[in-house]
């Protein structure tokens, strides 16, 4: 097979996420050492040359979101701020970035966006065997194109987006709150007060202060490497009807999940590791992963590849998500399916959330929108992000386990599909149902 590769980056972007202790997150994220500060106690000394601006509403961080949120608040009369820490909203998130099926209606996103429309989701575990199972009509894009259209659409709301913006920190003023942010055009550093702030960052958030602080957000991270994937002709027709999952183990023993998915003009084929693992040792794994793809659905076709790191996260929910007019949105709040690494439309639905409190707030509906939207946003998501962390970690503890529940998800597609909807609009006769399945798959689990 005719390999053609891109040269190597003199600085690859993985190489600085070699290490969790030593990590620089990519665009939106905060930085290790971002903290929450308290009034009373001292700012890092920095020159301000600008007067404190006012706002009803700060967002941090402009992905699904912190975009979605802005949006939202702004067509609803919020004056709202988002500062995002990239030059270009988007223009280095790495993501498969899988939205599900009606995920453009639902957020009124334009159809534009949509790169293909996979109705199938194909599972392998350690045998080797090919789980099928249909989700409908599927969309893939891009974090380029979606971050970027959402921005867009969210400046046409009114909303304004300051780039180069690297959050520093936040700290109570009153009834409001002063966010400091650094300015990485002019060094200098800022401040924004506002009523309300959602953190929105992604999955290098690190909040050390209570309530916001999760001693076991470490553990959650998850250090991925990708393969943008630009083939010399197209792969077979069914490369571009389904979304791969593979589950399994490497020669040192660690748990992996790899993936395939298809997308306009390539392919997304990267893996994600839980902890630590170095740049060499991962883009070594996924190499060895490549041409297992390749021989199926692009044989004997040239290709050249872009590099991508990041990190993700695959961790439970964090347990605090708001602190009074504070609140933790998408990602740094934990709202990520553990079992596949989906949170786009976690994210998105937190934005809205967000945004939909922030409004009430506005107009005098409610004086508790953070208390309101932490109780919203627990109801609609959590029960199923902690169950699928459960499930994830009794999997990887006896990997043969994957096989065993996609054979049951086979064997029973009403499982299958409920497992793709969210637990609040389940009927008591679903519940059961649910229950009687997950009790069927703790009996055959045991005995592997």
């Amino acid at each position: 097979m005719n390999v053609l590769r891109l040269p190597p980056r003199k600085r690859s972007p993985f190489r600085k996420l070699s290490g969790l202790g030593n990590t620089r997150p990519h665009a939106g994220d905060s930085i290790p050492g971002t903290s929450v500060k308290r009034r009373g106690k001292q700012s890092p000394t920095a020159k301000r040359s600008q007067p404190m601006q006012d706002v009803e509403f700060v967002v941090v961080g402009c992905g699904p979101a912190g975009g979605t949120a802005a949006r939202e608040a702004a067509r609803a009369g919020v004056e709202t701020l988002v500062l995002e820490r990239d030059p270009v909203v988007g223009a280095k998130r790495v993501c498969a970035a899988g939205l599900r099926p009606g995920f453009c209606a639902m957020f009124d996103l334009p159809l534009s966006i949509v790169h293909c429309n996979p109705p199938t989701m194909s599972l392998r575990g350690l045998s080797g065997k090919r789980f099928d199972f249909p989700v409908g009509t599927a969309h893939t894009t891009t974090r380029e194109e979606l971050d970027g259209t959402i921005a867009a659409l969210a400046r046409s709301e009114g909303a304004q987006i300051t780039t180069s913006a690297l959050f520093r920190g936040y700290e109570r003023d009153g009834a409001r709150t002063i966010v400091e942010f650094a300015d990485l055009q002019s060094g200098e550093r800022r401040q924004v007060r506002a009523r309300s702030v959602l953190l929105a960052q992604g999955s290098s958030a690190r909040l050390e202060t209570q309530p916001l602080t999760y001693e076991n957000w470490a553990a959650g991270l998850i250090t991925c490497y990708q393969y943008r994937v630009y083939l010399d002709r197209p792969a077979i027709d069914e490369t571009y009807r389904v979304l791969e999952m593979h589950y399994y183990v490497t020669g040192a023993g660690r748990n992996v999940i790899a993936w395939m998915f298809p997308k306009r003009d390539h392919l997304s084929i990267g893996l994600g590791v839980a902890g630590k693992m170095s740049g060499k040792e991962l883009r070594a794994e996924l190499d060895a992963f490549l041409p297992t793809v390749a021989a199926r659905l692009f044989p004997n076709v040239g290709y050249s590849v872009r590099e991508e790191g990041n990190l993700l996260y695959g961790g439970a929910p964090r347990p605090n998500i708001s602190d009074g007019d504070v609140m933790v949105a998408g990602t740094a709040a934990g709202l990520v399916d553990a079992t596949t690494g989906e949170g786009i439309h976690e994210a998105a639905m937190s934005g809205r959330i967000a945004a939909r409190v922030v409004a009430d707030a506005h107009h005098g509906k409610t004086t508790t929108p953070g208390a309101q939207y932490e109780q919203a946003l627990k109801g609609m998501f959590y029960g199923r992000l902690r169950h699928r962390h459960k499930l994830m970690t009794i999997l990887e503890r006896k990997p043969k386990r994957f096989d065993v529940l996609f054979e049951q998800l086979a064997r029973a597609p009403r499982f299958a599909a409920m497992l793709q909807r969210d637990r609040n609009d389940f009927s008591l006769a679903e519940w059961a149902y649910l229950y009687a399945q997950a009790a069927l798959f703790s009996v055959r689990a045991l005995r592997v």
